[in-house]
């Protein structure tokens, strides 16, 4: 008996077998899942350090949430950074593919009180402690599936669709790990959640345009780049003609928009929370404003947020930190007020 494709089932366990030994090849070591599962310590202890040796703002941002929450945003972090790595670092759509099935039968063993990778031995905590659905962190999978067999996106409800699964779960998935699902207002926080998450994403969009054409992904509607009379040799070519620049300053302002319409977020939630909230949101805002700064020119150079840009955002968050409502917009300092 073969498969529709000509191969024997065994052939093609062998060649699944062939694909995963060359995708954990390219990846670190520890990625693998071990034959017997760590502590929750040891998880935890895992979890932390490649948080913080991965994202150079997690030492800020986890100066800012209460010790209890760490290890969760350990965890979380560490579930999409290795989810992401999978996906992007193992160079064959095909191997990545055949990685995420078993990242994917990982976190069913995760639900399942069987896994034995660190990431979800200390998901599984924090899973139960913050009772949060599979559904956020199957979204993801579902984002990096598509990441391997979709590179371009034809209007711009297209790159939504993907930011559902791409961008907005990891929203929910902070909101639950914060406490605050809770039955009140639930709805509106995930749905401003996803606006900031999804602005964010396209604001990282149309910073990498360059990077991720490279890559072989192209972010930017299709029908948008055709009505800016924009195509992909512009691109390649990497010169920012006048009709690119309007292309870019059209999907700037919709982004913006997107934050701004999610900014009433911060005023809904703790205090810890609402200081990340501001900081991150208006760090995706000032993503915006150096691309402005660029005249919109996002193919000779990445536009990058600068170091003082970046030392004031922080200096500001710590300030709100220490000196009560100092940094936050007028919804938080309400909110804070009211309770």
């Amino acid at each position: 008996m073969t498969t529709t494709e000509g191969l024997t089932p065994e052939s093609e366990e062998m060649e699944r077998e062939l694909l995963l030994l060359r995708g954990w090849a390219a990846l670190p070591e520890n990625y693998r899942i071990p034959e017997v599962a760590p502590s929750l310590d040891e998880a935890r202890a895992f979890c932390k350090e490649l948080a913080e040796s991965h994202y150079e703002n997690f030492h800020v941002v986890s100066w800012f949430l209460p010790k209890a929450l760490r290890p969760h945003f350990h965890a979380i972090y560490a579930y999409c950074r290795i989810s992401d790595d999978l996906s992007d670092e193992v160079g064959s759509p095909a191997a990545a593919l055949a990685l995420l099935d078993i990242w994917g039968a990982e976190l069913d063993a995760c639900y399942a009180g069987t896994a034995r990778h660190p990431v979800f031995v200390a998901l599984a905590e924090t899973i139960r402690e913050c009772a949060i659905p599979k559904e956020p962190f199957a979204d993801l999978l579902t984002a990096f599936r598509q990441d391997q067999t979709v590179t371009r996106y034809a209007t711009m409800d297209d790159v939504l669709g993907y930011c559902h699964y791409s961008a907005n779960p990891v929203g929910r998935l902070v909101l639950y790990a914060s406490g605050e699902v809770n039955g009140q207002d639930d709805e509106e926080k995930f749905r401003l959640s996803d606006l900031t998450c999804t602005a964010l994403q396209l604001a990282n969009f149309w910073q990498d345009v360059r990077e991720d054409f490279v890559r072989g992904r192209v972010y930017l509607p299709q029908k948008d780049m055709e009505f800016y009379k924009v195509g992909d040799v512009n691109i390649a070519e990497g010169i920012a003609t006048p009709e690119f620049r309007a292309l870019i300053r059209y999907e700037l302002e919709y982004a913006r928009g997107l934050f701004e319409e999610g900014l009433p977020l911060i005023g809904m939630v703790n205090r810890s929370l609402a200081l990340d909230l501001d900081l991150f949101s208006r760090g995706g805002l000032e993503i915006l404003r150096a691309i402005e700064d660029r005249g919109y020119d996002v193919l000779s150079a990445r536009p990058a947020i600068s170091k003082s840009t970046k030392l004031k955002l922080a200096l500001r968050a710590v300030t709100a930190r220490l000196l009560p409502f100092g940094g936050l917009s007028r919804g938080a300092r309400r909110a804070e007020t009211a309770a």
